[in-house]
């Protein structure tokens, strides 16, 4: 089987694509397509618990906690205890931090609007379809896995 017959070879050469266009757009900013998907999902008004974040976008802990900390440096968000658990921390955006998240979900949306010019509703359907089992299959090969690994725990 050659390379570009395989689904992760058009997944991941499509996403870097997509990667690099962002990254140029946010390098005009001085930031990342990393810091911008960090943006988007802290909450513009209440903040986000910080916990939250990593699991949105598929980040280990260990790096958004490094992300954060760069983030704090440029002045894109500050820290706060959480008013309900003060153990835990919630991050907000700064004015600049507000603003460079615009930045980042206008560039979504106008790619997304670019896709649609010459990708039918049908098409989007399909490919929305397709990539959910493709989810299906990776969190039935993830739980597999996982269950395998308990398995040689308990008889180890």
């Amino acid at each position: 089987m050659k390379r570009e017959e395989t689904v992760d070879y058009h997944i991941k050469s499509s996403w870097h694509a997509i990667s690099r266009m962002y990254n140029q757009q946010a390098a005009l900013e001085d930031f990342t397509t990393a810091i911008g998907f960090v943006l988007i999902n802290i909450n513009s008004k209440d903040g986000t618990p910080a916990t939250k974040i990593a699991p949105q976008i598929g980040l280990e802990t260990r790096s958004l906690t490094r992300m954060l900390k760069t983030m704090e440096e440029k002045g894109l968000i500050f820290k706060k205890p959480d008013l309900v658990d003060k153990r835990s921390v919630r991050i907000y955006l700064t004015e600049e931090g507000k603003r460079k998240k615009e930045i980042s979900v206008t560039t979504i949306r106008e790619f997304n609007e670019q896709v649609r010019t010459v990708v039918t509703q049908e098409e989007l359907d399909v490919f929305f379809s397709v990539f959910e089992k493709i989810q299906g299959v990776i969190d039935q090969v993830q739980s597999e896995k996982e269950i395998g690994l308990q398995k040689a725990i308990i008889e180890f």
